[in-house]
């Protein structure tokens, strides 16, 4: 059985100095120090204190051995989306991340699987580097975030990209970020622990109300984080929808709930009780294990919480390690190593 982690982030060891590139600030910068560490800074401030592991392949993959992945999906860390800039900046830097992110997939092909980042604040742009990850890069999906510069994914600006996703075959993997209410909850990291869940929770609703997942039978989405808030609030979603339908359908009169089960998740809930509700939700089918690979946040052994859970089938659990996660990418898992 392949155990396929999908929510694994990386990034490129360098890169240019951005500020000088593009003439502005607000750019992530990568500044190595001692000891195999780095700091991810930001206009002067320390974003995150990183290891080898985000960018060295073969640390990566020494790793993956130890703790029992066999295939790690790749994905650019999420405050590198920089949907903020100038399109044609992000546009670059997409590029940049993109053709960095397959060298490391062509190197080890048998044990990595890469998503793309798009600058999606250009609807163009980000076409058509959707384009050049699925037919010059052979990547089969992308990685986008909960909301672009605070337009929720319902924006009608945004349906070119998953229609274009849709006929390209491309899965999307939906991360949050740039989450709500942020600049009112800074303190205990509330916006990683309540902003996060909530965000993608935001995401989830906005695909479903706009018609977007019905429009697009075929869009292959998963989600991070196990949905975030949205299965444990599926409920009252639903009756809002059946209660004030003229606020809640008036672009798509399918119950909300209708769509558990048609669109993936990871698996990174943390608990036990949480991972058995979200599969009698979601189902077995829709699951697909996920860590958030190197972070801290993250589960340390993929897989571990699943593993010990005894009420769920070795069939379910063999679905959710690694079969659920080609469904989603849409490739074969010939040639990739067990």
């Amino acid at each position: 059985m392949l155990t396929v982690d999908i929510h694994t982030h990386i990034l490129p060891e360098t890169w240019p100095d951005l500020k000088d590139r593009y003439g502005y600030d607000g750019w992530v910068q990568i500044d190595h120090f001692g000891n195999d560490k780095a700091r991810l800074i930001r206009d002067g401030h320390v974003f995150r204190e990183v290891e080898p592991n985000l960018w060295d392949a073969s640390f990566r993959l020494e790793e993956c051995d130890k703790k029992g992945v066999d295939v790690q999906v790749l994905s650019t860390v999420p405050v590198m989306f920089s949907y903020w800039a100038q399109a044609k900046d992000a546009l670059d830097l997409s590029r940049l991340l993109n053709d960095d992110l397959q060298a490391v997939v062509s190197t080890t092909p048998n044990r990595f699987v890469g998503l793309g980042t798009l600058p999606m604040q250009d609807t163009d742009f980000a076409i058509q580097e959707l384009e050049r990850c699925v037919g010059d890069l052979q990547l089969p999906g992308i990685q986008i975030g909960t909301n672009i510069n605070g337009k929720n994914l319902s924006n009608p600006s945004l349906f070119p990209v998953f229609e274009a996703a849709s006929d390209l075959g491309a899965a999307i993997f939906i991360h949050p970020w740039d989450m709500m209410a942020e600049e009112e909850m800074q303190q205990y990291w509330l916006p990683w622990l309540v902003g996060m869940p909530a965000e993608t929770s935001r995401a989830i609703c906005s695909l479903i109300f706009s018609g977007v997942l019905e429009k697009l039978p075929n869009l292959r989405v998963a989600f991070a984080h196990g949905g975030g808030s949205f299965p444990a609030t599926a409920g009252r979603v639903s009756h809002g929808f059946k209660v004030r339908p003229d606020l809640c359908a008036v672009d798509n009169a399918v119950d909300p709930v209708d769509y558990l089960g048609k669109f993936w998740v990871d698996s990174l809930v943390h608990d036990a009780d949480a991972f058995e509700f979200l599969l009698k939700k979601v189902g077995g089918n829709n699951i697909m294990l996920g860590s958030d690979y190197p972070f801290p946040l993250g589960e340390d052994v993929p897989g571990e919480l699943l593993r010990s859970i005894d009420a769920i089938s070795d069939e379910t659990k063999h679905k959710i390690f690694g079969s659920n996660a080609f469904d989603w990418l849409g490739i074969s898992s010939d040639g990739f190593i067990a």
